[in-house]
């Protein structure tokens, strides 16, 4: 199927697709699933409360993505200079795949945080590198299409197919004499021989092609760009409306993301009800995936990315009211249907808007924006619900962020080139 499906992309595009294939198997596992499962499991039993535990997997996210935040511009600057994309996405490739691994091995909670710390700044500076060589693999009119294909076999292979195995191995490891402890930590490592496999492709196919000559002092020419570029961005409207929203809407998706398995927990779901509900919620997001990158080309992208704004401030207001098994399921089935057409439409419709040569450097405020904004959203989550003593007012909070990145959304000019107007 994926070759009938693929069957009109460049060597160059099938290879960047299949990174997403890759590196989704550790969104699935480590950020939305089994690895905040096991690690509420291990605060449970060392005494914490679920709403500290709550507040603690928010805060370990936020410190790792404003560690990311506050280097990508930099990076991303550095990052266009000529052959030093790669190089940097190696760097934070391996990072994240060896930190991925080691997760098997840990002995508490405490670990669990310091690791998956540093497995979210190696995944998401990797992003940073992988989002910009979307304009080095496809024409801006292929854009859409390559970025929506990216999440949607993301989605089905990346994190269908090793998550079922380990769902798998879960429930049925003991039963065939796999020690639990063992079949609950496998799925880590799972994870990153999938992630570090199937990105050879990527690895060997795909080339920079747009790029600046670097100076005789690259580290020092690359802050002065940085600084040019800082001055630019406030110069463009189109570019400064898109980011704000954009820091807003992303917010809400990405907390939704990395607080929907330990939230279910802390309001009495189980253990198997969440694992199945997130798992179809992958298999149902890979048909929906390429349905938005499809109605993209009729409607626009802008009017997909405000469709998917609106169901998301359903989940939220639904996600507050939740109370049985049934209500998770319209929830993970709800997000499904918009969760990474909304993500890869982001990408293609700023890729558009950004000079090719520059494209990393603006990919580094891309990812600045995206990262800051989920500090802030878990964060806000763990704070109201620390506070409040109650998980539903953290779910509630976040529909704030979908209001606002909406709202300024509308006033991003539809527009698919790099201009002052």
């Amino acid at each position: 199927m994926a070759d009938r499906v693929l069957k009109g992309l460049t060597r160059q595009e099938k290879s960047w697709v299949l990174y997403d294939w890759a590196n989704s198997a550790y969104s699935a596992i480590v950020t939305a699933s089994i690895l905040p499962i096991f690690f509420k499991t291990m605060a449970r039993n060392a005494g914490l409360s679920p709403y500290t535990a709550d507040a603690f997997w928010g805060y370990a996210t936020s410190a790792a993505t404003l560690l990311v935040a506050v280097c990508a511009p930099a990076l991303g600057t550095l990052g266009d200079c000529r052959d030093m994309k790669m190089k940097l996405f190696r760097v934070f490739f391996f990072l994240a795949v060896i930190s991925t691994a080691a997760l098997a091995a840990v002995q508490n909670w405490m670990q669990i945080l310091v690791l998956y710390a540093v497995s979210i700044v190696g995944f998401a500076g990797a992003n940073l590198f992988y989002d910009a060589f979307l304009v080095d693999v496809a024409t801006e009119e292929r854009m859409d299409m390559v970025s929506t294909y990216g999440f949607a076999f993301g989605y089905i292979g990346g994190s269908t197919i090793p998550f079922l195995i380990s769902i798998a191995l879960i429930m049925f490891g003991p039963k065939i004499g796999i020690p639990a402890a063992l079949a609950v930590r496998f799925p880590f490592f799972l994870a990153a021989l999938w992630w570090a496999v199937f990105s050879i492709p990527m690895l060997k196919n795909v080339k920079q092609v747009y790029f600046v000559e670097p100076a005789a002092n690259m580290l020092l020419d690359s802050f002065g760009r940085l600084q040019q570029t800082f001055r630019r961005i406030g110069q463009y409207r189109n570019v400064f409306l898109f980011l704000i929203a954009y820091f807003f809407y992303i917010d809400g998706v990405n907390t939704i993301i990395s607080m929907a398995a330990v939230y279910g927990d802390s309001v009495g779901l189980s253990s198997v009800i969440l694992l199945l509900a997130l798992l179809v919620t992958q298999i149902v997001a890979f048909p929906f995936a390429i349905v938005y990158g499809r109605l993209a080309g009729v409607f626009g992208a802008k009017n997909m990315i405000l469709a998917g704004t609106l169901v998301y401030l359903v989940v939220c207001v639904l996600g507050y009211r939740l109370k049985t098994a049934c209500d998770f399921w319209v929830l993970a089935l709800l997000v499904a249907t918009s969760q990474g057409g909304m993500q890869a439409l982001s990408r293609s419709f700023f890729a558009r808007m950004v000079p090719k040569e520059n494209s990393n450097e603006f990919f580094g405020f891309y990812d600045i924006i995206g990262k800051f904004a989920a500090v802030m959203g878990p964060a806000m989550y763990g704070v109201f619900s620390q506070l409040t003593g109650n998980s539903r007012n953290g779910v509630l909070s976040v529909m704030v962020l979908f209001l606002i990145g909406g709202s300024v959304f509308l006033f991003v000019p539809l527009r698919n080139n790099f201009s002052v107007d």
